[in-house]
């Protein structure tokens, strides 16, 4: 099997201070069921659907709790080289390249405005084994007040063309990989509290968006924004019981022609 392209992604996963509460929301909200913890990696758990993996929770290390995040790991074949770009384009690595068992390498990283994001040298574990299909990863969008930085500083870490909206009202740009989309960029709007900080916002696929709201609500999660519908699907936002935030969405409800967009970089 071939390896995905550089910026790919490939992964995401999330630390909860309450590992089981997150299995019992993401369960009863996207069907998830739960691998064994493995104790040498932390307890790091594989969330499944189908049987197969969409995604992982881990506790945090002691005295590392914090705010819950889902974090995505973009695909790179050499995980200290792109660490090196992120730091040539005025980021930070949080995390140096570390080898995780024979599973691949890691390094946790953040642009310059504070997105948080991964990288991913793949070795056994090569990353979703399910993806685009109800109850996995689908999308994702960096929420920034600053998308003229972000659309600088991706493509210098990884080979992405970006193209932006064609629209005054919308601060949204796409990346790109070769012609395929694999990463958006949306501007943080004047509504959005202060206190919010930069991320990058996971989507997950729904067959319902308004159906699996209920299911969150239930649940215990927290309604920021929608259901609305779009040109790319009807989807929402939210906060789960513990803070991380994550978004759903159905493709299959698109509404509308999708928008025209300029290439910028």
């Amino acid at each position: 099997m071939t390896a995905p392209p550089e910026g790919t992604p490939v992964w995401a996963d999330a630390m909860f201070a309450d590992p089981e509460v997150a299995k019992a929301f993401y369960g009863q909200v996207l069907g998830w069921t739960f691998g064994e913890a493995a104790s040498e990696l932390g307890s790091y758990t594989q969330a499944l659907k189908d049987g197969r993996a969409v995604a992982a929770i881990v506790p945090p290390p002691p005295g590392q709790e914090g705010r819950s995040a889902w974090v995505l790991h973009l695909a790179t074949a050499d995980v200290a080289a792109a660490a090196q770009r992120v730091r040539a384009a005025g980021g930070t690595v949080l995390m140096e390249p570390v080898r995780v068992g024979s599973s691949g390498s890691m390094a946790i990283a953040q642009d310059p405005a504070g997105v948080v994001f991964g990288l991913w040298q793949s070795g056994d574990h090569r990353g979703f084994e399910l993806r685009d299909a109800p109850g996995s990863y689908g999308w994702a969008e960096v929420f920034t007040r600053d998308t003229a930085a972000a659309n600088s500083f991706f493509p210098q870490v990884f080979p992405y063309r970006v193209r932006k909206i064609v629209d005054d009202k919308v601060d949204y740009s796409i990346y790109h990989l070769g012609d395929a989309p694999v990463l958006g960029a949306m501007g943080m709007g004047p509504d959005v509290p202060a206190q919010v900080p930069p991320f990058i916002s996971v989507y997950f696929l729904v067959d319902d968006c308004d159906a699996a709201a209920g299911r969150v609500a239930q649940a215990g999660g927290q309604l920021v924004f929608g259901p609305m519908s779009s040109p790319f699907g009807r989807f929402a936002s939210f906060v789960d019981p513990q803070g991380a935030a994550f978004s759903l969405i159905d493709p299959g409800a698109a509404e509308g022609e999708r928008p025209s967009t300029v290439e910028v970089a």
